[in-house]
């Protein structure tokens, strides 16, 4: 059975192809407004860096999230230390990881507001599924500038 830090394992791997794709555009083709869902690719790919920092955030009991504001990551640069900075965190909470705090249950509200009842494993795969949503749409994103994303097969697959 594939294990989650596995799963976040390939994430990473695959966001870092990505982010090398993206790096190859202009800043100004990174940040122009595509209508989607964060309107740039740049501000879509540091939404999934800040979803991840939210819920480390959650799962830790901390405040380290980043607070900037999109239009603050004003260089490539500034959203490589931001991916960097939020890798680092998520390395050092797997590395903690035992069975009892993956299945530590976390109490929460939903964004309608209902309390829910969710464990540390559940909250990962969420993390997990965020990304991976973000990226079809950077996909279709590229695509539509006549760019082929980065192969991002599970395992090579």
């Amino acid at each position: 059975m594939v294990k989650i830090k596995q799963l976040l394992e390939y994430n990473e791997a695959i966001r870092h192809r990505y982010f090398e794709t993206l790096t190859k555009l202009s800043w100004k083709e990174f940040t122009k407004n595509r209508e989607a869902s964060f309107h740039s690719m740049k501000n879509i790919f540091v939404h999934t860096l800040g979803a991840i920092d939210y819920w480390l955030d959650i799962l830790q009991k901390q405040n380290q999230q980043s607070k900037k504001d999109y239009d603050e990551y004003r260089s490539i640069e500034e959203v490589k230390a931001y991916m960097e900075r939020v890798e680092k965190r998520m390395h050092a909470y797997l590395n903690s990881l035992s069975t009892e705090k993956l299945r530590k249950i976390h109490t929460l509200k939903d964004d309608s507001g209902k309390t829910q009842k969710v464990t540390a494993e559940n909250v990962l795969i969420h993390v997990f599924e965020e990304e991976i949503h973000h990226r079809g749409e950077l996909n279709a994103l590229l695509w539509q500038m006549g760019i082929d994303p980065p192969p991002m097969g599970y395992l090579g697959l």
